[in-house]
């Protein structure tokens, strides 16, 4: 992994021993209950959080893990980890299972992070005392959003080379995740820099093959689990907050989650794009740790 600016990542690495010599990292910042707990997607890793850390760790214990494969963790091959939604969801399990947390805590959710940390949920709801959303989605693709044709590019062989070969996935997000004023190089370059050669972009490459779109896809019966039981949180406290630009989580998302979680306090930023913590970050840190502290 490249350097990062200790400036803009001032934590302490922690990592979590997930057998057969594998590393997790996760930040365990600030102390206070009840503790936060953030679940990044692909292709960011904690650094998406980082801002939420600084702004809540005064008060709240702050734990954002990096999936294996993503931001420090371990980057396996394919014969030493499966790079499947169930082996996320039972990665993050038993990371919050090693942290013997003594209270329920907050679960805020991004992209890939939203099924992963759900799949954590559903199973454990009386372990969740609030939730954040952010572009992200528990349940399938809606039956009126086409899947996008630049994911659907990435899923054929040349896509998967342009992932591996040129850090596509990685570059491209930080070329359209933020609408409202084009990313820093600084913060591009940050990133970006875990996924600095073919083996470290593995994980990128395979999240996008693992998006489950039908029946026949591996994780598709588990996404229709987690959507069936998300009527376990309909009397959870629920901040969504929604960068209204993201040409991939957009209003047919948005109105799955009305449905969902009708009791949501909805927060629309219109002309911010999909890494909305990072595009609307004046406006959006202030008010999901108001809401999080309420």
């Amino acid at each position: 992994m490249s350097p990062v600016d200790p400036t803009l990542y001032p934590f302490t690495p922690h990592f979590f021993d997930r057998g057969s010599g594998l590393r997790m990292h996760y930040l365990d910042e600030g102390g206070g209950d009840p503790p936060v707990l953030m679940v990044h997607g692909n292709p960011s890793w904690s650094f998406y959080y980082r801002n939420l850390v600084r702004a809540l760790g005064c008060s709240h214990r702050c734990i954002v893990p990096d999936h294996t494969g993503m931001g420090m963790s371990d980057k396996p091959d394919d014969e030493a980890y499966a790079y499947t939604l169930a082996q996320r969801i039972n990665d993050l399990e038993a990371l919050i299972d090693s942290l013997n947390l003594k209270q329920p805590l907050t679960l805020v959710v991004h992209d890939w992070g939203g099924m992963i940390g759900f799949g954590w949920a559903v199973k454990h709801p009386e372990k969740v005392s609030r939730l954040v959303i952010l572009n992200t989605a528990a349940f399938p693709l809606p039956k009126d959003k086409a899947f996008p044709g630049l994911l659907r590019l990435t899923r054929t062989p040349l896509g998967a080379f342009l992932v591996r070969g040129f850090n596509a996935f990685s570059w491209g997000a930080t070329k359209v995740g933020c609408r409202r004023r084009k990313m820093s190089p600084d913060i591009s370059r940050a990133y970006r820099a875990p996924y600095d050669s073919w083996n470290n972009r593995i994980a990128t490459l395979r999240f996008v093959q693992d998006i489950p779109l039908g029946p026949k896809d591996a994780g598709f019966k588990l996404v229709e689990d987690v959507a069936a039981n998300l009527h376990r949180f309909n009397a959870t406290p629920t901040m969504i907050v929604w960068g209204g630009k993201d040409f991939v989580f957009d209003e047919t998302f948005l109105r799955q989650w009305r449905k969902f979680l009708p009791q949501a306090e909805v927060h629309v930023m219109a002309d911010a794009g999909h890494y909305v913590l990072e595009d609307a970050a004046e406006e959006v840190i202030p008010l999901i740790s108001n809401f999080i502290r309420a």
